[in-house]
């Protein structure tokens, strides 16, 4: 895929735990952790919004475009 989350990047500099980021964004641990290794077809912008809100950070951080070889 040519989408490559950094999720788990951020979360790191912000010092945040998947537990505690699926409880502040409302969202299970299972799906936070098919969003962090990329495995979802999918994300909304809801949770994207709210993502960018607990980790102050923009869409960008998170998601970054790179060219299928």
């Amino acid at each position: 895929m040519a989408i490559i989350v950094n999720l788990d990047v951020i979360m790191a500099k912000r010092k945040i735990s998947s537990n505690e980021l699926a409880e502040k964004i409302d969202i299970t641990p299972a799906n936070l952790s098919i969003l962090k290794t990329g495995k979802a077809k999918a994300v909304r912008f809801s949770t994207l919004d709210k993502i960018c809100k607990v980790l102050d950070c923009q869409p960008g951080d998170i998601l970054e475009w790179c060219e299928d070889d």
